[in-house]
């Protein structure tokens, strides 16, 4: 009998906080309607880096985590995607081959493309997968970001000069920018 209770307290303890944290995000049907549209932006919340230097560096530091994930949620950083226009505000931590010197907008992913590709496609648990290849960039190769029903996202970039990197975030209908977030 005490197996029985304590069973059915865990379940009962996973179905409320499988409850608690499906309500933080967006409605499937929202989410459907911003990746129709191709007027949204992604927000960033956390780098994921694939650079193992990178990650030994921030293990090093004091009162670090151990973990990989750089935290942004201090900073506006975000893909805007509005219409014929997409606009990439996102830092890069790991390995350039290629840097530029004395230009640090040129060693992160900070552009403006008028010339790009969009696929779209959705799987059986309705999960967006969005492939977006600009053309008139030269670092980047293929954006690639996985929709979730409740409006969460992952992003990954691949660049021509340097590793890959990843972004955990949310999406968002497009927002007219303030200039204090452009200044940023």
């Amino acid at each position: 009998m005490k197996k029985y209770i304590s069973i059915l307290s865990i379940l009962g303890f996973l179905f409320i906080f499988q409850s608690c944290s499906s309500q933080t995000g967006m409605d499937s049907q929202t989410v459907t309607a911003l990746v129709n549209s191709q007027d949204f932006s992604f927000h960033a919340e956390r780098a994921n880096p694939t650079n193992y230097d990178v990650i030994n560096v921030m293990n090093s530091m004091p009162n670090s985590t151990s973990t990989r994930i750089l935290d942004l949620t201090g900073g506006y950083y975000s893909i805007d995607i509005k219409g014929d226009k997409l606009e990439s505000v996102l830092p890069y931590f790991g390995r350039v081959f290629n840097p530029s010197y004395g230009n640090n907008e040129k060693n992160s992913y900070r552009f403006t493309s008028k010339d790009f590709t969009i696929n779209k496609s959705q799987n059986k648990k309705g999960t967006w997968i969005i492939r977006i290849k600009p053309k008139d960039v030269n670092n980047v190769d293929e954006i690639v970001m996985e929709v979730y029903k409740n409006g969460k996202a992952f992003t990954s970039i691949k660049g021509n000069d340097r590793q890959p990197i990843s972004y955990d975030g949310y999406i968002s209908k497009n927002e007219e920018k303030t200039q204090e977030k452009e200044k940023l």
